[in-house]
């Protein structure tokens, strides 16, 4: 089994990563870190207690990050998207169990630490707790397995701005730190997880389930996809941004990637955020990171289905 940690700002498409996380066997879910994004680290640690709970799982919670490394938050939380407490206004309740007095970078350093070159961070989230992690330990980017990374938006627009992803636009200091640390990054962006639709027969599939797991999972998703139908009407689904990432970390040939420099524009009034990468024939430096550019998303799709519930 792969160690892994998922770095979240639980909403509803990380809620979907979670459940796909813990249902795989090839991995062991030694813990979840929290951050702001989506909605607040409060919010966001609660969802992830929440999340478990209805998993039936014990996996440790270690709230992070409440705001960007360097600048004020520079977008809203993503409550038009996720609802106004980030599973689709459905949170009737708190959670029963308690997050970790532990802050998540000193977690993911200590994880780390434990066990050299074999656990694989899944960063579904802005990458601030990951910044931080960093900053902390010179050897953590040397002693890190994998770090897999759904974010940016290297050959296609962005999603809140016409250039940047959410993730990446969220704290962009923080992404071009990670971005230069030499950790062993897989990027999974836009480029291939909005080809990944999870159509709405499939989640009224899962309430005709009718088990509290399968009713819970439905009923966000399908505020999820009420949202995706108003910002592109008539695509009858939802894109799997957050269990792209998870199933590629599983499964690698789910996607094809390439070598790739790639950094994060920090300056630009219009350009924010965005991840460039040296496409060119002779690129100027040495790949950072793998870029995922094709997606082989209906094996995927059937892979993530099977194990979800």
């Amino acid at each position: 089994m792969k160690p892994v940690i998922l770095d979240v700002d639980t909403g509803i498409d990380d809620t979907l990563a979670i459940a796909y996380a813990a249902h795989s066997p090839e991995l062991e879910l030694i813990g979840l870190t929290t951050c702001f994004g989506n909605i607040s680290l409060e919010d966001a640690t609660r969802n992830s207690l929440l999340v478990l709970e209805s998993l039936g799982i014990d996996v440790p919670v270690y709230p992070g990050a409440s705001k960007p490394l360097f600048r004020d938050f520079l977008k809203k939380f993503a409550t038009e998207v996720h609802g106004d407490d980030g599973l689709g206004n459905t949170v009737q309740r708190a959670p029963a169990g308690k997050a970790q007095s532990t802050p998540a970078a000193r977690f993911l350093v200590d994880a780390v630490r434990s066990r050299p070159k074999q656990v694989t961070i899944i960063a579904v989230g802005p990458l601030t707790n990951l910044a931080l992690a960093l900053m902390s330990d010179p050897e953590f980017a040397d002693s890190v397995g994998q770090v897999v990374i759904m974010g940016g938006a290297v050959t296609v627009p962005g999603n809140v701005t016409p250039h940047a992803e959410a993730n990446i636009y969220a704290d962009p200091e923080a992404a071009e730190y990670v971005f230069r640390s030499g950790l062993p990054i897989v990027l999974v962006g836009l480029d291939v997880t909005m080809q990944t639709l999870l159509s709405r027969d499939c989640v009224n599939e899962w309430k005709r389930a009718e088990t509290p797991l399968s009713g819970f999972l439905a009923d966000a998703t399908s505020f999820y996809i009420d949202a995706y139908e108003r910002f592109r009407p008539g695509i009858g689904g939802c894109a799997l941004h957050d269990p792209l990432a998870v199933g590629v970390a599983i499964d690698p040939t789910f996607v094809r990637a390439v070598p790739m420099h790639v950094q994060v524009d920090l300056e630009g009034m219009y350009s924010l955020g965005r991840t460039i990468g040296d496409r060119r024939a002779s690129p100027r430096l040495e790949p950072n990171m793998q870029v995922c550019l094709e997606v082989d998303a209906e094996r995927f799709l059937k892979h993530f289905l099977e194990r979800i519930l």
